[in-house]
């Protein structure tokens, strides 16, 4: 397992198990941990204080999320990235992802309005903090996923949502994959921006188009500039 630079502790989980889990998750996602590294608990056990038990529960929750794999007789690793998995994790991102803005665009009303222009602010003013590397910020990538989560917030499926969510984590690996292979520097403001406005304004069939190629606008990045780094399934 890589070296990993100790960050100040901070509790994100009600028990010891969720804290863990949180903070592990922020590792794979950021590729600190890199795909197919094997977290061996005794390293584990070193790094985060915890017991057997509350590190295999920790292991366990990633596992569900698709995040970690579960090796039979051979403990846990961080999961690979295939162009297969990209491609299907895009697949499924677009099509719950649309649904839901469309929900969210018909039903939504001024509350909902009023989280989407909030939550791009704050997104926009951290930008700002944090122009050249924003991803490499984690106040950034919480921002980046509130923006997106205020966006279907109105779209009234508890289910679609919590797919949406965890689809949304699996994507993070590889949208950090993009920008650290990207041969020029994305808009992303700009995208958001736009989304934003069409969405706000009710042009739904303009910010689905929007959302789709904002969302493949990433895997096609990654398959064009670093397929090197993702096996050929």
């Amino acid at each position: 397992m890589p070296q990993i630079v100790s960050r100040p502790r901070k509790e994100f989980g009600k028990t010891i198990a969720g804290d863990i889990t949180h903070r592990l998750r922020e590792d794979i996602v950021t590729c600190e941990l890199k795909p197919g590294t094997p977290l061996r608990f005794d390293v584990l056990r070193d790094r985060f204080g915890a017991s057997f038990t509350t590190l295999r529960e920790a292991l366990t929750v990633l596992a569900s999320e698709g995040l970690v794999d579960a090796q039979e007789q051979r403990g846990f690793r961080v999961a690979p990235v295939s162009r297969r998995n990209l491609v299907e994790v895009t697949d499924a991102r677009v099509l719950i992802e649309i649904e839901l803005l469309r929900r969210s665009i018909e039903k939504g009303g001024d509350d909902w309005e009023i989280a989407v222009m909030s939550t791009l602010h704050r997104l926009r003013r951290i930008e700002q903090r944090a122009a050249d590397q924003p991803l490499s910020d984690p106040e950034w990538n919480g921002a980046h996923r509130q923006f997106h989560e205020a966006l279907v917030s109105a779209g009234e499926s508890a289910t679609l949502l919590s797919i949406r969510a965890e689809l949304f984590g699996r994507a993070e690996r590889y949208r950090h994959l993009s920008a650290g292979f990207r041969p020029r520097p994305r808009d992303k403001a700009g995208e958001h921006q736009a989304i934003m406005q069409a969405a706000i304004s009710r042009n739904a069939d303009l910010a689905v188009d929007l959302i789709e190629r904002h969302i493949r606008s990433t895997a096609d990045n990654v398959i064009t500039y670093a397929s090197h780094l993702i096996d050929g399934d």
